[in-house]
């Protein structure tokens, strides 16, 4: 009896504990922005636009920092210093948003590093990170399936590469067939299917019409 209440004590302080971290982040930008993701990301965004690129990489790299503040820390990199990052300096970057990659849970963060990591080095890194921005159009949490799909229009605008396109179609090909006993009964797409097909739409302007005989009828009737 006495293990099972200092368990149930121990729980309940971590709990408390969890929930006085997940409160701090984001009370300095007003309790309007504490439960609501994107005002929380956009928020910090804003804050952090002025700060210099080594500011940034640490905040990155800080274990404690919060999921919101390290991804709009990204963010902020990747529309500061991303384009323009001298080719020196890309290699050390890039290997530093992967292991910060495989250290996060956060798919906010996740998000946010996966654009970046294409951004940095498209030709490498496109085949791999796209397919991972494809799957958070799942997510059961609307502002990762919305900053996802933010992130892939903004790589695929004013995009004609074959290569590219044709990594796209395959991908969501492959989604699309798994899923393809689901979408017999579909008459309207909903929001997690919609950003699909549109992505979609563009890999087969790129590729050509011909493309429509690979994919299964389901999705041919929704196009």
């Amino acid at each position: 009896m006495r293990i099972i209440l200092v368990l149930f004590l121990l729980s309940f302080g971590f709990n408390q504990a969890w929930a006085q971290k997940e409160a701090v982040e984001g009370t300095d930008l007003g309790a309007s922005a504490i439960f609501d993701d994107r005002a929380l990301i956009n928020g910090y965004v804003d804050k952090f636009a002025g700060e210099e690129k080594d500011v940034l990489l640490a905040m990155i790299a800080d274990d404690s920092i919060g999921p919101y503040k390290c991804a709009s820390a990204v963010r902020v990199f990747k529309q500061k210093y991303g384009v323009d990052l001298l080719s020196a300096e890309k290699v050390g970057v890039i290997k530093f948003l992967l292991r910060r990659l495989n250290r996060t849970d956060s798919p906010f963060v996740q998000v946010e590093i996966f654009h970046t990591l294409i951004v940095l080095d498209r030709y490498q890194y496109f085949e791999s990170m796209m397919p991972s921005l494809i799957q958070k159009l799942d997510h059961y949490n609307a502002v990762v399936r919305a900053l996802a799909y933010d992130n892939i229009q903004d790589i695929i605008k004013d995009d004609d590469r074959t290569r590219e396109a044709r990594i796209v179609f395959n991908v969501l090909r492959k989604i699309f067939f798994l899923s393809r006993n689901r979408l017999n009964s579909v008459n309207t797409p909903d929001e997690r299917l919609k950003p699909k097909l549109v992505i979609l739409r563009w890999s087969i302007k790129v590729l050509g019409t011909q493309e429509l005989k690979r994919l299964p009828s389901e999705v041919i009737r929704l196009l």
